[in-house]
């Protein structure tokens, strides 16, 4: 059956992309940029909650893992659905940050980094987790008989002792937070030169029978993944070098 064009979503998508077969690369910077400030935010967060879930009982360790890992086991419309839910205008987050700042949480570019951080915050957290259960202790009991105070210790001794892990983690959530469609698409929509990523115009390219321009930016995707994979591979056999050294 033939892709059909109807509605208005249509027509402004037929209008913009009809324009000739040369690529509009703002998809491009904004899921960069989307990717860049996500990647950001679960960096420390997902050390934070890594760094205090190790520490905590077996029980409770258990009950947030499930809860901090859910979001990459759900289908990535449902989480859309729940930021909708949280976010959305006419619910509470969404209507207080309205009626105080008349700032709109959803349909703008922003409203893709909620969606890329909350996707890409597991692969972080589970990362820095085992970087930091694979630490060995007894340094930082070292560091603590030397008189070394916590903060010293995290960031001069535990931290570059992880590095490799975390630094993994760190590229593994850029790529997750680049290539983010579905709740993406919920939450931050597609309108062209305003919320459009590489993933939601790849679709919308598609669906528009532009095959030609589809297939370019999953070039363009497959040579950005491409590259984070290698630098995923590059970062674990220095990890793998470094133990074999010791």
């Amino acid at each position: 059956m033939k892709r059909g064009r109807t509605g208005f979503t249509s027509v402004l998508l037929c209008s913009y992309i009809e324009r000739g077969t040369q690529m509009d690369w703002y998809p491009l910077y904004n899921s960069l940029r989307i990717a860049a400030v996500s990647c950001i935010i679960v960096f420390f967060s997902g050390i934070f909650a890594a760094y205090y879930v190790v520490r905590l009982p077996r029980l409770i360790k258990g009950m947030l893992d499930v809860l901090l890992t859910l979001p990459l086991v759900l289908p990535p419309t449902v989480v859309g659905y729940f930021l909708i839910l949280l976010l959305g205008p006419g619910h509470p987050i969404g209507a207080w940050f309205m009626s105080v700042f008349s700032i709109k949480l959803v349909m703008t570019w922003y409203s893709g980094i909620f969606a890329a951080s909350v996707v890409s915050f597991p692969l972080m957290y589970r990362t820095a987790r085992g970087a930091f259960e694979s630490f060995d202790e007894t340094l930082a009991y070292s560091g603590q008989t030397l008189g070394l105070p916590n903060t010293y210790i995290f960031w001069r001794i535990r931290m570059p002792a992880c590095r490799q892990g975390i630094l993994a983690g760190a590229v593994l959530s850029f790529a997750r937070a680049l290539g983010e469609y579905g709740a993406t698409s919920m939450i931050a929509g597609y309108i062209p030169g305003r919320t459009a990523t590489i993933s939601t115009t790849v679709y919308q390219l598609w669906r528009t029978d532009n095959d030609n321009l589809a297939f370019k930016w999953v070039m363009v995707n497959l040579a950005i993944s491409a590259t984070v994979l290698l630098a995923v591979n590059m970062l674990e056999k220095k990890k793998t070098e470094r133990w074999a050294v010791k």
